[in-house]
């Protein structure tokens, strides 16, 4: 049994009559620069180990770093989305800790001067009320390496026979947001920590500044917890549950840790000030190092680099760059497509959204977007296990299928199977129909009705039922030629020919 299966938990009810929680979010975002913070590395994700690095990354003696403009630039526009201040001059800070990923042995940072201070993000909650969170600073710093614990059963250090290193990742510019102290939310705490780091996840996405998969640990949430009796007013000791890598494990992360800290209160112990790592496999968290202080870090400013004082003239540029808000953007897009906030929270949740959009860009109607995307799309991506932007079909190509379809090419059934044709790389739908002219549909009205004719034979007792004014009965007999032509023919000209023939 592992510690973490092995604490005691109070019930969330009781958690709720007896504390009050108290949240603080940090989220690290790993911008998509072409190099790196303080190099010219490359930051391509999934090279082979130790390829992408330099003396510079690497911590060598002698090698001086460079200020990326880009990630400064990103930082900025960052600080500008969530309406903080921009700080007119900043230095950065040697942040002094050692862990074997990060090879200086220090990490290049901001401390008391970060880029961004004191601003906020309104952030919608499943009823549709609105929740503001207010955002204490942004700083940039650079990411450290990756470790690879090898031997164990957990992939963790611990029962591990040894460890790799790659040191790709380190230097790779970050974004560190931090929120204030997250009060008042009471039972919707974790619904209020999903539903911010879910909205941060849809401003990054909008402003191009990172892909955001949480997945590939290109966005990072630490969670603070701390529990503080009904009325008091100093907070609880807090811990910070480490690198959460879904929306859903930020809600399930908070929910736990405030059932465990009760727990412990409960019966008379105290809260450990420590770093916790989120289970995946049974939504627990199990206890990490204790919890460093600033003074731990001996924060001082970086020797080798110059001060970010970014101009105010080039802030307001940038600023003019900033994109129409996702939860603005949603909003006119609902309204346009005249649909339920259901319809709406559906497609949001699907990641569907943007897909969407751009199929109506391409051409489509709004409705039969929705309807590939949110139906037999999302089956073959949860099929494949992927998400559904790494479909190997665009929306261009959705929109193809869909203007076969209103052309009278393609009926809905037939379509699925180009679309599937489409997804093994046969190329575009109209490639694909060119190759396989059996996919399209039949409008030989001779081949039809001998088919028509055919099945009423077959089925004397239901082509009688037509006959006497039942047409609804006429479904079974457009089936059977369905079936008879491999679902080439069109439906609706089949039934038209089914009730001709029965009259």
């Amino acid at each position: 049994m592992t510690a973490a299966m092995s604490d005691a938990l109070l019930a969330y009810d009781d958690v709720l009559a007896k504390f009050e929680p108290v949240m603080g979010m940090e989220v690290h975002v790993e911008l998509h620069t072409a190099t790196k913070m303080f190099c010219g590395c490359p930051t391509t994700f999934g090279a082979e180990p130790n390829t992408q690095v330099c003396p510079v990354c690497l911590g060598l003696p002698g090698s001086m770093p460079v200020v990326n403009q880009a990630a400064v630039e990103s930082a900025i526009r960052i600080g500008l989305a969530l309406n903080c201040s921009i700080t007119p001059w900043g230095r950065f800070a040697r942040k002094n800790y050692f862990y074997p990923d990060q090879p200086k042995n220090y990490q290049i940072s901001q401390y008391d001067e970060p880029i961004a201070t004191n601003g906020h993000l309104e952030v919608v909650l499943d009823d549709g009320t609105t929740w503001r969170v207010e955002i204490e600073r942004a700083h940039m710093e650079e990411d450290t390496g990756k470790s690879l614990h090898v031997g164990g059963a957990t992939g963790r250090i611990h029962g591990a026979s040894h460890s790799l290193l790659d040191y790709n990742r380190a230097g790779v510019p970050l974004v560190e947001i931090v929120t204030k102290p997250i009060t008042g939310a009471g039972e919707r705490a974790p619904e209020v920590a999903r539903a911010y780091v879910t909205a941060l996840r849809d401003l990054l996405k909008a402003l191009d500044v990172s892909d955001v998969r949480m997945d590939q640990g290109s966005m990072r949430c630490d969670a603070n917890i701390s529990l503080m009796p009904i009325g008091a007013e100093e907070f609880g000791t807090r811990t910070e549950t480490k690198n959460v890598n879904s929306l859903k494990s930020v809600e399930i992360a908070v929910r736990y840790e405030m059932r465990r800290q009760a727990a412990v209160l409960v019966a008379g112990g105290e809260v450990i000030q420590e770093t916790r790592h989120f289970q995946e496999a049974d939504g627990t968290t199990s206890a990490g190092r204790r919890k460093e202080t600033a003074e731990d870090y001996r924060y001082f400013p970086e020797p080798d680099l110059e001060p970010v004082a970014p101009d105010a003239e080039w802030v307001e540029q940038l600023r003019g760059t900033l994109p129409e808000l996702p939860w603005l953007r949603r909003a006119r897009i609902q309204a346009e497509w005249d649909v339920s906030d259901e319809v709406m929270r559906d497609l949001v949740n699907a990641g569907a959204l943007d897909l969407v959009i751009a199929t109506t860009e391409a051409g489509a109607p709004a409705d039969a977007a929705r309807s590939w995307w949110v139906s037999y799309l999302t089956q073959q991506a949860n099929t494949r296990g992927v998400e559904l932007t790494e479909l190997p079909i665009t929306p261009a190509q959705v929109a193809q299928v869909i203007a076969l379809i209103d052309g009278g090419t393609l009926n809905n059934k037939v379509a699925r199977q180009v679309v599937d044709h489409v997804l093994a790389g046969e190329g575009d739908p109209e490639q694909v129909v060119a190759n396989r002219p059996e996919l399209v549909v039949v409008r030989d009205d001779t081949l039809i009705k001998a088919a028509v004719d055919a099945a009423l034979a077959a089925n004397p007792d239901v082509a009688e039922k037509i006959r006497s004014g039942k047409v609804a009965a006429a479904g079974a007999i457009v089936g059977a030629v369905m079936k008879a032509t491999k679902g080439q023919a069109d439906p609706a000209r089949v039934k038209e020919l089914v009730i001709e023939a029965c009259s």
